[in-house]
């Protein structure tokens, strides 16, 4: 970050074990005086994601912001005329609204977007394109979701928000799991063998995992990957960006 002129981060802070972990990471690395915190609560929210984002940033003594993103909701979801909007639909919307709020913090603070998004949420398309999938450097990316806890009390990130039901806190009473209709222990021991040991589906089988189960988690995966790619690029010339051209490149030396 240094060597591209900047040493300040802005991470949104929900209260759960994700963006805490990259909060904790990011004072480790640049101190907390270049870490800003941004809380952003929906009406709906729950008052236990507030109070345990707050007691992570006193800890951390990090600067912080607390930004109420109900109007700004409310009013998208008022202009669509839509009153039979789904929650899924709903929850993008706050997803890009605090996105937006990010990375205006991240220009008026010359700061850079810290992702708060795990392995699993990322290989399961788990996540809103543009919204909470989006940062400029995302320090948990390749951890899995049960990797974390060990890492989160390694980094001494309070107990309940490591021992908390993962939510996004979307809509009352959500949860990851309920929403996803299974454990993260039990996704992540087979994303795990799947995705960094390459093992097959007739492995899987042998081991016991249902035919249902493994069709899910494939497809998921699979038609998820346009979240993890660019924006895909009509090829036109001879050296066409990401395609051609898509190499990191140190301009300074």
């Amino acid at each position: 970050m240094n060597r591209i002129g900047i040493n300040k981060a802005v991470i949104g802070l929900s209260g759960g074990i994700d963006s805490a972990v990259s909060a904790f990471l990011a004072v480790k690395a640049l101190g907390n005086k270049n870490v800003t915190c941004l809380l952003m609560p929906y009406r709906t929210s729950s008052e236990d994601s507030l109070s345990d984002a707050l007691n992570a940033a006193e800890i951390l003594k990090v600067k912080t912001r607390i930004i109420d993103i109900s109007r700004s909701v409310d009013s998208v979801i008022e202009s669509l005329g839509d009153k039979k909007i789904s929650n899924v639909r709903k929850g993008n919307i706050m997803a890009r609204i605090r996105m937006i709020l990010l990375y205006d913090e991240s220009a008026k603070n010359n700061a850079l977007v810290i992702g708060t998004s795990n392995k699993t949420e990322i290989l399961l398309g788990y996540s809103t394109i543009f919204g909470d999938s989006a940062s400029a450097i995302n320090p948990i990316g390749d951890l899995y979701k049960t990797q974390l806890r060990g890492l989160a009390a390694y980094l001494n990130v309070p107990g309940n928000i490591i021992n908390k039901k993962p939510s996004a806190d979307l809509w009352k009473g959500q949860t990851d799991e309920g929403e996803l209709g299974f454990s993260y222990e039990e996704v992540d021991k087979y994303l795990f063998s799947k995705i960094d040991e390459r093992k097959s589906d007739e492995y899987f089988k042998k081991e016991g995992y249902s035919d249902k189960f493994i069709k899910k988690i494939n497809s998921l995966v699979i038609r998820s990957q346009f979240k993890r790619l660019p924006p895909l690029i009509a090829k036109i010339s001879n050296r066409t960006v990401n395609i051609d051209f898509r190499y990191n490149r140190d301009w300074n030396t």
